[in-house]
Protein backbone atom coordinates (compact mmCIF):
# COMPACT_ATOMS: atom_id res chain seq x y z
CA UNK A 1 0.00 0.00 0.00
CA UNK A 2 2.64 2.54 1.01
CA UNK A 3 6.16 2.50 -0.39
CA UNK A 4 8.29 2.62 2.74
CA UNK A 5 11.53 1.55 1.07
CA UNK A 6 12.97 5.05 1.46
CA UNK A 7 12.14 5.35 5.14
CA UNK A 8 13.67 3.64 8.12
CA UNK A 9 10.85 4.47 10.54
CA UNK A 10 7.78 6.60 9.95
CA UNK A 11 4.28 7.25 11.20
CA UNK A 12 3.00 4.81 8.57
CA UNK A 13 4.48 2.04 10.74
CA UNK A 14 2.14 2.89 13.62
CA UNK A 15 -0.78 0.45 13.74
CA UNK A 16 -3.10 3.12 15.19
CA UNK A 17 -2.35 5.41 12.23
CA UNK A 18 -3.10 2.64 9.72
CA UNK A 19 -6.38 1.79 11.47
CA UNK A 20 -7.32 5.48 11.59
CA UNK A 21 -6.51 5.87 7.91
CA UNK A 22 -8.76 2.94 6.98
CA UNK A 23 -11.51 4.34 9.23
CA UNK A 24 -11.25 7.73 7.48
CA UNK A 25 -11.67 6.03 4.10
CA UNK A 26 -14.86 4.37 5.34
CA UNK A 27 -16.21 7.71 6.56
CA UNK A 28 -15.48 9.30 3.18
CA UNK A 29 -17.19 6.39 1.43
CA UNK A 30 -20.47 6.68 3.34
CA UNK A 31 -20.63 10.48 3.20
CA UNK A 32 -20.58 10.45 -0.61
CA UNK A 33 -24.22 9.36 -0.52
CA UNK A 34 -25.47 11.94 1.98
CA UNK A 35 -27.96 14.58 0.83
CA UNK A 36 -26.41 17.67 -0.77
CA UNK A 37 -27.81 19.90 1.99
CA UNK A 38 -25.49 18.11 4.44
CA UNK A 39 -22.36 18.89 2.43
CA UNK A 40 -21.34 21.81 4.66
CA UNK A 41 -22.62 20.33 7.89
CA UNK A 42 -22.47 16.61 8.65
CA UNK A 43 -20.34 15.64 5.65
CA UNK A 44 -17.78 18.34 6.35
CA UNK A 45 -17.72 17.70 10.11
CA UNK A 46 -17.39 13.92 9.75
CA UNK A 47 -14.64 14.21 7.19
CA UNK A 48 -12.65 16.83 9.10
CA UNK A 49 -12.90 14.89 12.36
CA UNK A 50 -11.89 11.62 10.67
CA UNK A 51 -8.90 13.32 9.04
CA UNK A 52 -7.94 14.75 12.42
CA UNK A 53 -7.63 11.28 13.92
CA UNK A 54 -4.86 10.01 11.70
CA UNK A 55 -3.32 13.43 11.13
CA UNK A 56 -2.79 13.93 14.87
CA UNK A 57 -1.22 10.51 15.26
CA UNK A 58 1.21 11.39 12.45
CA UNK A 59 1.92 14.84 13.87
CA UNK A 60 2.61 13.43 17.32
CA UNK A 61 4.97 10.88 15.83
CA UNK A 62 6.98 13.68 14.28
CA UNK A 63 7.46 15.50 17.58
CA UNK A 64 10.10 13.07 18.89
CA UNK A 65 8.95 13.75 22.42
CA UNK A 66 6.96 11.17 24.34
CA UNK A 67 4.67 13.60 26.17
CA UNK A 68 3.88 15.60 23.04
CA UNK A 69 3.26 12.42 21.07
CA UNK A 70 0.88 11.18 23.77
CA UNK A 71 -0.93 14.54 23.79
CA UNK A 72 -1.50 14.36 20.03
CA UNK A 73 -2.83 10.82 20.48
CA UNK A 74 -5.28 12.17 23.05
CA UNK A 75 -6.40 14.80 20.57
CA UNK A 76 -6.89 11.99 18.05
CA UNK A 77 -9.06 10.19 20.61
CA UNK A 78 -11.19 13.31 20.97
CA UNK A 79 -11.68 13.49 17.21
CA UNK A 80 -12.55 9.80 17.16
CA UNK A 81 -15.19 10.36 19.83
CA UNK A 82 -16.54 13.23 17.74
CA UNK A 83 -16.93 10.93 14.73
CA UNK A 84 -18.62 8.25 16.84
CA UNK A 85 -21.07 10.82 18.23
CA UNK A 86 -21.82 12.15 14.75
CA UNK A 87 -22.56 8.62 13.57
CA UNK A 88 -25.55 8.67 15.91
CA UNK A 89 -26.77 11.81 14.13
CA UNK A 90 -26.51 10.25 10.69
CA UNK A 91 -28.22 7.11 11.96
CA UNK A 92 -31.05 9.19 13.45
CA UNK A 93 -31.44 11.02 10.14
CA UNK A 94 -31.49 7.63 8.37
CA UNK A 95 -28.52 8.51 6.16
CA UNK A 96 -27.02 5.13 7.09
CA UNK A 97 -28.53 1.81 8.10
CA UNK A 98 -28.17 0.27 11.54
CA UNK A 99 -25.82 -2.34 10.04
CA UNK A 100 -23.52 0.31 8.58
CA UNK A 101 -23.64 2.20 11.89
CA UNK A 102 -22.68 -0.93 13.83
CA UNK A 103 -19.85 -1.71 11.42
CA UNK A 104 -18.42 1.82 11.56
CA UNK A 105 -18.88 2.12 15.31
CA UNK A 106 -17.02 -1.17 15.84
CA UNK A 107 -14.22 -0.03 13.52
CA UNK A 108 -14.01 3.18 15.51
CA UNK A 109 -13.70 1.19 18.72
CA UNK A 110 -10.85 -0.78 17.12
CA UNK A 111 -9.12 2.50 16.31
CA UNK A 112 -9.60 3.58 19.93
CA UNK A 113 -8.06 0.33 21.19
CA UNK A 114 -5.10 0.79 18.82
CA UNK A 115 -4.57 4.40 19.97
CA UNK A 116 -4.73 3.33 23.61
CA UNK A 117 -2.20 0.60 22.87
CA UNK A 118 0.09 3.11 21.20
CA UNK A 119 -0.20 5.47 24.17
CA UNK A 120 0.69 2.57 26.48
CA UNK A 121 3.71 1.78 24.32
CA UNK A 122 4.83 5.42 24.40
CA UNK A 123 4.48 5.56 28.18
CA UNK A 124 6.52 2.38 28.50
CA UNK A 125 9.22 3.77 26.22
CA UNK A 126 9.23 7.01 28.18
CA UNK A 127 9.73 5.10 31.43
CA UNK A 128 12.62 3.17 29.88
CA UNK A 129 14.45 6.46 29.22
CA UNK A 130 14.09 7.78 32.78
Amino acid sequence: MYDKSYKKHSFEDVKAWRFASDFRKEIYKITKDFPKEELYCLVSQLRRASISIHANIAEGYGRYNFQENIQFCRIAQGSLNEVLALLYCVLDEKYISADIFDNLYNKGREVKIAINGYIGFLKQQQNNYK
